[in-house]
């Protein structure tokens, strides 16, 4: 350790005791205003002056006064100690980030790989964060938004943006035609919406975002479902077309589901998934937040981090997942 490095690691200490000094003027004060015995600032500043060659302080009555090698160093002290502030304050900001609350509302469907994978992303850099889940339809995902019940919501269809919700896509994946794997389609890759006009459809219930889009893929192929079953999850009427209950339209759901695969001990059970003949067979996904106005509703610091994370990210880390669910 060479000198100069040496006699700095001795007046670190000190660095506070002179800059309250020279605010001060007085010795006792200044032991007051750090908590510390007066005896011991003044054994520090002795050996302050011993470090620096000369002495900084010198008896004025019954106070003291800066010597002039004293003063031409205080500067660099209050410099030294604004900059040693300015890291502790960064590093108590960051640590009420990774510390914070984030209330996400989601619909069933993105539960599984969507918005865990969302959370994972930002908890590699944020593992403190803590979140608030709660799951429904569309309409209740977004009136907790509304509310102030949630931070966020994903949802499909992307929720309108307007005076109070801000709302941008994330992704968009097709909707499948989901058969029971001995439905007179099964074997074909594709099929139109009016090819199942008089099967039983097992539908979303109203409310859901996937019912309000097979309602627009209904319209377009003029004629109304004849519905036998109203589900409140995919999943749930994924199996209900496995036991041959009805045909349905849903995401795709990739990987090696209940029903996919066709053996002994299944039964009959089973589905398959075929594309959909229409340019309106697909979901977009998107994200929702409440627009915050002024300081009293000032965005949280661990809320707009997320945000900019999926806003700026999600869409690539999400790519994946789309085609892997979608298929070639």
């Amino acid at each position: 350790m060479d000198i100069e490095h040496r006699q700095l690691v001795q007046l670190l200490p000190v660095l506070p005791l002179l800059a309250e000094l020279g605010r001060t003027q007085h010795i006792t004060e200044t032991a007051e205003l750090l908590g510390v015995p007066q005896s011991t600032v003044s054994r520090a500043l002795a050996r302050a002056s011993a470090v620096v060659g000369t002495d900084l302080l010198v008896r004025d009555g019954r106070g003291v006064r800066l010597t002039p090698a004293a003063t031409t160093l205080l500067p660099y002290v209050e410099s030294a100690l604004a900059e040693f502030r300015a890291g502790l304050d960064l590093v108590r900001h960051e640590s009420e980030v990774v510390r914070g609350r984030i209330a996400v509302t989601f619909q069933h469907t993105f539960g599984e790989a969507t918005l865990p994978l969302l959370i994972s992303a930002f908890r590699s850099r944020y593992p403190q964060t803590e979140f608030d889940l709660s799951q429904g339809s569309r309409d209740s995902c977004l009136a907790e938004l509304s509310s102030g019940a949630a931070d966020l919501a994903l949802t499909a269809p992307v929720a309108p943006a307007g005076r109070t919700i801000g709302s941008a896509a994330l992704y968009r994946e097709p909707l499948r035609l989901v058969l029971h794997h001995r439905h007179r389609l099964a074997d074909r890759k594709s099929a139109s919406v009016a090819e199942i006009r008089k099967d039983p459809f097992v539908a979303l219930g109203s409310g859901y975002g996937l019912r309000s889009l097979t309602d627009v893929l209904f319209r377009e192929a003029g004629f109304r479902p004849r519905i036998a079953f109203e589900s409140q999850d995919a999943h749930t009427a994924r199996g209900l077309v496995s036991a041959g209950l009805g045909v349905s339209i849903l995401p795709p759901e990739g990987g090696s589901g209940p029903g996919r695969g066709v053996t002994a001990a299944t039964g009959d059970l089973g589905w398959v998934e075929i594309a959909l003949e229409s340019e309106l067979a697909y979901r977009e996904i998107g994200l929702a937040w409440r627009e915050r106005r002024g300081v009293r509703e000032s965005e949280p610091d661990a809320l707009r981090l997320f945000r900019e994370l999926v806003l700026g990210e999600g869409p690539g880390l999400l790519a994946g997942l789309v085609q892997a669910r979608s298929g070639p």
